[in-house]
């Protein structure tokens, strides 16, 4: 063999070193690894995005028609608001004019009440 930097040949091999190329199969096999490693992890990570792309799709679909019946909702609601707050407005203007009537008749009564009850009449002939 070469001599080494201070001219002497190691003496620890019996022969030159020829790598692990009978231990399967060497580079070639571990490249072979590798690859099917890859491959695994491919299939693996396209059946994952998949299904992640699925749940999320169902959940966007499930979203847009909940957000849609939850405004429909509002909706709703808003111009069922509307509809009572002007019922209220219009029975408060009644029961205002009713008051305002039953004031009246009331004052009116009490005019007459005198005249009715105390007509100094006696009904003892």
């Amino acid at each position: 063999g070469e001599a080494t930097a201070w001219g002497q040949q190691p003496k620890i091999f019996k022969k030159p070193y020829q790598g692990m190329q009978g231990e399967s199969g060497g580079v070639v096999g571990m490249l072979e690894v590798i690859q099917s490693d890859f491959a695994r992890l491919e299939t693996e990570t396209k059946a994952s995005e998949e299904q992640s792309q699925a749940q999320y799709d169902k959940f966007v679909e499930d979203s847009t028609v909940d957000k849609t019946a939850k405004n429909k909702d509002v909706e709703y609601k808003s111009n069922k608001k509307d509809d009572e707050t002007q019922e209220l407005g219009e029975a408060k203007s009644d029961l205002d004019s009713t008051q305002k009537e039953l004031d009246s008749a009331l004052r009116y009564y009490e005019k007459l009440k005198p005249s009715c009850v105390d007509a100094g009449v006696s009904y003892e002939e």
